[in-house]
């Protein structure tokens, strides 16, 4: 039987060259999306640069998580294109393809109880046959440290929490060590710590050189951590630039259905969104 590591061991593959800072990473143009007989993403452009956070916010079914995927390669464009490092995302082949993306999807769910370090090292398969493959032990160990799951590194994945399988799956993806990379909802199952930890992770990588489009529910960790917001509102992006410009509370109370009171952070000047609730 076939494993992983005999999947991507493809010699004759393109290996990624250095991204320079600024560089587009992922272009979406044109974008549209159809689900069934619904239309989910509607002539969307957006790119994210390498050494850049953004984030897709917006409400539910709003389009974030099918914008991802798109990005990722995983959901066919209906119209329009997908660019991943210069090329159109269907001219790579998806070795090529994983060795410049890494995709974090909203749940993390494994058929058979592999030890936790198991899981993380399936994220080098896409490097296996190359001359980074010697890399293997140093990025599985970076990323379990980053990720504050190397003290559980032999129990099996099956019986860890939600929010300690969500840690897992994000050391798996960082130690692919891809340029590029796409997280839907990663603190979605985290307490306030590994929240703010998770974004942390997101900026050093962005700090390295890597682009990180994220999906989040949380107004507050994106106008903090996000260089770039893009406000997502049935299908199209509503408004897209650094948070501090476009969270104001208008927009957000109005894709939101929901008033909203938006002001600066006493210390960081960051946009701090509040519900407006009743006396």
């Amino acid at each position: 039987m076939r494993t992983l590591r005999d999947l991507f061991a493809v010699r004759t593959r393109e290996l990624p060259s250095p991204v320079a800072p600024g560089s587009p990473a992922v272009e979406a143009i044109g974008l549209s999306v159809r689900l069934g007989q619904r239309q989910v993403l509607d002539s969307i452009g957006l790119t994210a640069h390498a050494g850049e956070v953004v984030a897709l916010v917006g409400p539910n079914g709003a389009g974030k998580s099918t914008l991802l995927a798109a990005l990722a390669a995983d959901l066919p464009a209906g119209s329009g294109e997908v660019r991943i490092d210069g090329r159109p995302a269907g001219a790579w082949s998806a070795p090529e393809l994983a060795l410049r993306r890494s995709v974090l999807p909203q749940s993390a769910a494994l058929s058979f109880p592999f030890p936790v370090e198991d899981v993380v090292r399936m994220g080098r398969a896409p490097w296996a046959g190359t001359e980074r493959e010697d890399e293997d032990d140093a990025a599985v160990a970076a990323a379990m440290a980053a990720t504050e799951v190397t003290r559980f590194a032999g129990r099996p994945f099956s019986a860890l929490s939600g929010g300690e399988k969500a840690r897992v799956a994000l050391a798996r993806v960082l130690a692919q060590r891809a340029p590029l990379m796409l997280l839907d909802e990663p603190t979605a199952a985290l307490d306030l710590r590994h929240q703010e930890l998770v974004l942390r992770i997101c900026r050093d990588r962005a700090a390295a050189g890597d682009a990180v489009v994220v999906v989040l529910h949380d107004l507050g960790l994106a106008a903090a951590y996000a260089d770039r917001a893009a406000v997502l509102h049935e299908g199209r992006i509503a408004e897209l630039g650094p948070p501090d410009e476009v969270f104001s509370g208008e927009l957000l109370g109005e894709v939101y259905r929901q008033p909203v009171e938006v002001f600066p952070h006493p210390c960081t000047g960051r946009p701090l969104i509040v519900p407006v609730r009743g006396a």
